[in-house]
């Protein structure tokens, strides 16, 4: 595929190592999940399960590729290959990265004391 070929020439380690570690960078933690006590609906913070935490993961790297890929010269391998070595480095450039935080922060604020 060429998104191996590309990590693999960008990185210098091996795809699909960068792959699982993209995975495992890219899913949030935490959540929250709305809760109705009587007449009264709150956030409440939950944690994500595993198979979870993948899924959203591998969605908001494809969902971040083809949004960087949208009316744009770069093709949707190059987008996607890029989507995933900056989500396992942690970047902050990355989609799947801005969301994870994005939920967590979400979620930290409607924890219950």
């Amino acid at each position: 595929c060429v998104q191996e070929t590309v990590i693999n020439l960008m990185t210098g380690d091996n795809p699909l190592q960068v792959l699982v570690k993209a995975i495992e960078n890219g899913g949030a933690r935490e959540d929250s999940t709305r809760i109705q006590v009587g007449g009264v609906i709150k956030r409440q913070a939950v944690d994500v399960g595993p198979l979870r935490r993948v899924n959203a993961s591998i969605y908001m790297m494809c969902f971040g590729a083809r949004e960087a890929t949208f009316r744009k010269i770069k093709t949707i391998s190059e987008c996607l290959a890029e989507e995933i070595m900056n989500c396992a480095k942690n970047s902050v450039n990355s989609y799947a990265i801005r969301k994870k935080d994005e939920t967590e922060r979400l979620a930290k604020s409607n924890r219950q004391i």
